[in-house]
């Protein structure tokens, strides 16, 4: 019995990426450069979307789980796609970490006040949408949330970033969510820090040519 339910453990963590522990890392993540990886995933053609933002491994354990990421989105203005239905490719990332080059685990949308059809608003006008990839090879095991946010023209512009819109997509995310949160019954505390260093500023590889500040922001969250 225990055999099969840690083999569905295993097949879990494989297929969504994010931890099934709830054991706390002892690192806030580790630098995807310094070990072959990228602070730009792959947006096809030699181009990337800047990692801007990384929800810390020494956050609250659950936060770092696919249902636990979900909903602290939630809490901060944002939930799954429209119906469950995702527009565009998938892009994939390189955290460094010894898994390669992996695919998004889950891709979020701003929600406009309502997580049950918010985003289906924010597929037709645009606004505020980030990728998940999770650090969690063997190599470098932060268990981390590395997201990619940017802020998108509506679907006449076929969702295409606004001018800016990587830096004023972080500044978004971070505004709505450092200090008191909540959703579902789970409340958060969140802090935020700025560091540079790990993406390069200007709009070298950079998708759309839109040049970048260079800053990632690291939020801790944790549950109160």
């Amino acid at each position: 019995m225990y055999a099969s339910v840690f083999a569905s453990l295993l097949a879990l963590q494989a297929a969504t990426g994010f931890a099934t522990s709830l054991s706390k890392r002892g690192v806030d993540y580790y630098d995807p450069n310094a070990n072959g990886g990228s602070m730009l995933d792959n947006a096809g053609d030699g181009y990337g979307e800047p990692l801007n933002v990384i929800i810390s491994g020494l956050s609250s354990p659950a936060v770092l789980t696919e249902d636990g990421a979900i909903n602290f989105a939630r809490s901060i203005g944002f939930s799954e796609e429209c119906f469950g239905f995702h527009l565009g490719g998938a892009q994939s990332a390189n955290l460094g970490d010894g898994n390669g080059s992996v695919n998004q685990t889950i891709e979020l949308r701003e929600d406009y006040g309502s997580s049950s059809v918010g985003t289906c608003l924010e597929s037709l006008v645009g606004g505020n949408h980030f990728r998940i990839y999770v650090q969690n090879g063997t190599e470098a095991d932060s268990g981390a949330l590395f997201l990619a946010v940017s802020k998108e023209e509506d679907v006449s512009d076929s969702h295409t970033i606004v001018p800016d819109g990587y830096d004023i997509g972080r500044n978004d995310l971070v505004s709505a969510a450092v200090g008191q949160t909540s959703f579902g019954g789970v409340s958060y505390t969140t802090t935020a820090q700025n560091v540079t260093g790990l993406l390069t500023p200007g709009s070298t590889g950079v998708n759309h040519g839109i040049a970048v500040d260079g800053i990632v922001t690291v939020l801790t969250v944790t549950i109160n």
